[in-house]
């Protein structure tokens, strides 16, 4: 019998293994580069948290801090106690506004994607037209709404309204997803004697996972980085959100220019979700509280005491 002799895979073959294996290498190189971009404004705010008031002014920036002040922390939570109760309020929002907001856009975007009923697209176009509206336009109507109900100063005007369809966003994009389903999906279920609302959660809504997250990421966003709702609604101090508490703390008298933003600096990790708040208007800076100006007045005592 004749020996066969050893065959290798065509060359052909073998180039395309090299050019997969060339290309995954180059997508996670790309992937490398572009994570440490944008993790490095992270890295920055950390490092800026723990210099000193001095390495905080210095020209040019230090990439890295000299000396690690690791009390800026420490110190940022004994000049401002209510810190973890602003941290606390925000959460509580997020936790009670975002769930109501993704389960009614579900309910609309279901019924927009697989019901037929009169003038159904037109009302969905009125819907997306909503997007172009600014919250200006709304603004003075919805205040003299929640203060006629007596929910000025409370958490409700934050709460309630994502209970009422989630936005037009979320609507429009649970909807479009929902579309991509096919119906195929619901008749089977509907012969196994599913009715609509089975049909949603039991095919559509296991389904929809991906799409679901994301609406809850996005709520999460909407919710920490809100700066101009808690500022028109909440006036107690003990109901600020982080937003609210993080420019009053920027904005406060009594402490010296280069030791606040030292210690709001060590926030910064911790709230990197949140844009850089506006300038507080008059009702929040010009006239603070009477407990404010003694405690921020004892506070900059004692520092010269020092």
């Amino acid at each position: 019998m004749a020996d066969t002799a050893t065959v290798g895979p065509p060359a052909r073959v073998v180039r395309r293994q090299l050019i997969r294996i060339t290309t995954s290498a180059f997508t996670y190189l790309a992937l490398t580069v572009f994570g440490l971009v944008f993790a490095f404004p992270l890295f920055y705010a950390i490092s800026t948290s723990l210099k000193s008031s001095a390495e905080l002014r210095q020209v040019p920036p230090t990439l890295i801090a000299q000396v690690m002040h690791w009390d800026n922390y420490v110190r940022f939570y004994v000049l401002e106690p209510m810190t973890l109760r602003w941290f606390a309020n925000t959460l509580l929002v997020i936790a009670m506004s975002v769930p109501g907001g993704v389960l009614t856009a579900i309910l609309v975007a279901y019924g927009f994607a697989r019901f037929e009923f009169p003038l159904r697209d037109f009302w969905f176009m009125v819907l997306l037209s909503t997007l172009m509206l600014p919250n200006e336009v709304t603004l003075i109507p919805l205040y003299i709404l929640f203060h006629s109900l007596g929910w000025v100063n409370t958490y409700l005007p934050l709460i309630v309204p994502a209970w009422f369809g989630g936005g037009a966003f979320s609507i429009f994009f649970i909807r479009q997803f929902f579309m991509t389903l096919p119906r195929e999906l619901d008749d089977a279920a509907r012969i196994d004697g599913a009715n609509s609302f089975q049909i949603l959660w039991r095919v559509l809504v296991p389904l929809s996972g991906p799409v679901i997250m994301s609406l809850f990421i996005f709520g999460f966003f909407a919710g920490w980085n809100d700066f101009f709702g808690p500022l028109i609604y909440l006036n107690s101090r003990q109901l600020y959100t982080m937003s609210l508490g993080l420019n009053e703390y920027r904005v406060a008298p009594g402490y010296r220019e280069k030791s606040r933003w030292r210690r709001l600096s060590s926030w910064t990790p911790r709230s990197n979700l949140r844009p850089s708040a506006p300038p507080a208007p008059a009702r929040h800076s010009a006239a603070p509280s009477s407990g404010a100006r003694r405690r921020f007045r004892r506070i900059a005592d004692r520092r010269r005491s020092r």
